[in-house]
């Protein structure tokens, strides 16, 4: 399914260099690119890991994450090559970039696994924890939803806490800046190379955030969350202090509040969602998550541009997304992964 999706991906990429018509890129880019990063993304291997890694289940999670983190740094890559060659040229290399690296990758690691293998990496990873010296790292989490029927997780408030969280977090506020933020420099007066440098940025300190998902595991899903979200209510606030290019060092706070919880969010929150509700059907559950994030990924752009054309800057946009980080900081308290059964 995952090389399905790559392919999916590169098709679709490929095929932007062809439209002419503003719906062709909602049909392409909006619609089939999105299918393709469905079947080959956090909703296939989030559960795989999450089966894999009980223990340290926010530390795997996170080094996942930070692969997807990195690809915020893709935005510097098509700046230069759309400023070597053009618009059209560029979207058929980032494809043939895209299937290039991505295919071997998952036919190498896919290929040979089995559910024998998946219980023998389960079984060590166990033995591994409990060996250790630390206390705190041979806690295992684990859910009483393993064997209910799907219709009983579906009636739990906390799934759709959890999904709203996915949603104002990362989907309406993140992708929000995400998505504006390059347009945002350019109108202070930075040019596009280091507009999209600092967009890169932003990505690779995301990176970093989700190589930390581990402190999760150690200080609390909720914690962290919570950690996050003063750090990007930070973020904003110094986008909202700019209006000229006059403090260009401001930028690399913006990159350090904004770029690691981005990063470190997505591992807690899934790894808080994998503590209450991981089973048989967490499958479904994790789509659930992903679908909350979609739904706020298809509203926070369009509604970040629509703020813009209508005020003419982004004032009113980023303080809609502060209020987003507080809501779903509070949704994700009264969710409480912490109240998770915990077994030694």
């Amino acid at each position: 399914m995952m090389s399905l999706g790559i392919l999916i991906i590169g098709i679709s990429t490929a095929s932007c260099a062809l439209v002419n018509e503003l719906w062709q890129f909602y049909v392409l880019f909006g619609i089939l690119l999105s299918l393709g990063t469905t079947f080959s993304g956090g909703p296939v291997m989030i559960p795989v890991v999450s089966r894999l890694f009980t223990r340290r289940r926010g530390a795997a999670i996170g080094i996942v994450v930070a692969g997807g983190a990195l690809s915020f740094s893709v935005v510097t890559y098509a700046e230069y090559l759309i400023s070597m060659f053009d618009w059209r040229l560029a979207f058929v290399l980032l494809a043939a970039t895209a299937t290039g690296i991505f295919i071997p990758l998952i036919l190498s690691f896919f290929r040979g696994q089995s559910k024998q293998q998946v219980k023998s990496s389960v079984e060590t990873e166990e033995i591994s924890i409990s060996a250790s010296k630390n206390p705190q790292e041979s806690v295992t989490v684990s859910s009483d939803y393993g064997d209910l029927p799907l219709i009983q997780i579906l009636k739990d408030y906390r799934l759709w806490l959890i999904a709203l969280s996915y949603m104002l977090y990362m989907g309406i506020a993140n992708y929000l800046v995400v998505a504006h933020q390059v347009v945002f420099f350019l109108d202070l007066g930075y040019d596009s190379l280091f507009a999209a440098s600092i967009a890169g940025a932003v990505g690779i300190f995301a990176a970093l955030g989700a190589l930390s998902g581990f402190l999760s595991d150690r200080i609390g899903r909720e914690k962290i969350f919570t950690a996050c979200c003063v750090l990007s209510i930070i973020s904003l606030l110094v986008l909202l202090s700019l209006k000229d290019t006059s403090n260009p060092w401001v930028l690399y706070i913006f990159v350090l509040s904004f770029g690691f919880p981005m990063g470190l969010f997505s591992p807690a929150l899934i790894a808080g969602a994998a503590d209450l509700f991981y089973g048989k059907h967490f499958g479904t559950v994790n789509g659930i998550v992903f679908m909350g994030f979609g739904i706020g990924g298809a509203i926070g752009p369009w509604l970040g541009g629509y703020i813009f054309d209508i005020t003419g800057d982004y004032s009113l946009a980023f303080i809609i997304c502060i209020a987003a980080y507080i809501i779903a900081c509070i949704s994700f308290w009264i969710a409480a992964p912490h109240r998770a059964k915990k077994t030694k």
